[in-house]
């Protein structure tokens, strides 16, 4: 297991961060989106839809990059490199209704489509760099 997460970069994935996934396409080409996230103990946790491509593509390669800059300091960021460990549709409306709550101050997470099935991600960090460290 890498360093643990400091305090400084708890704090930045406790805000309404809007962090950016970075997975990798049938192809080997980047995708990057931005995503609600949110700390699982050591474990990153985000939530997205089966049938997008983060979701096809997470789940076809485990290998995965998560981005983070603090809307107070653009200058305190937390960059990890990590592995998919968890990918579930258990809980998962739960989820996103949670995460609905931190960003958008609402119970229910408003944007759910038609037979839209909700899958968590768990990423296990592998390297993880602060700024400032």
């Amino acid at each position: 297991m890498p360093d643990v997460f400091s305090a400084n970069a708890r704090a930045i994935f406790d805000k309404k961060v809007l962090a950016h996934v970075a997975s990798l396409e049938p192809d080997g080409s980047p995708n990057v989106t931005p995503v609600w996230v949110k700390l699982d103990g050591d474990d990153i946790i985000i939530n997205t839809a089966l049938g997008r491509a983060k979701a096809r593509n997470l789940a076809s390669d485990s290998r995965v990059a998560v981005s983070l800059t603090d809307p107070d300091n653009i200058y305190d960021l937390v960059a990890v490199r990590g592995t998919v460990v968890g990918f579930t549709t258990e809980g998962a409306d739960q989820v996103i209704d949670d995460f609905a709550m931190k960003y958008l101050g609402v119970d229910s997470y408003p944007y759910r489509r038609e037979g839209e099935i909700r899958v968590t991600v768990r990423i296990r960090p592998d390297r993880i760099a602060t700024q400032p460290e």
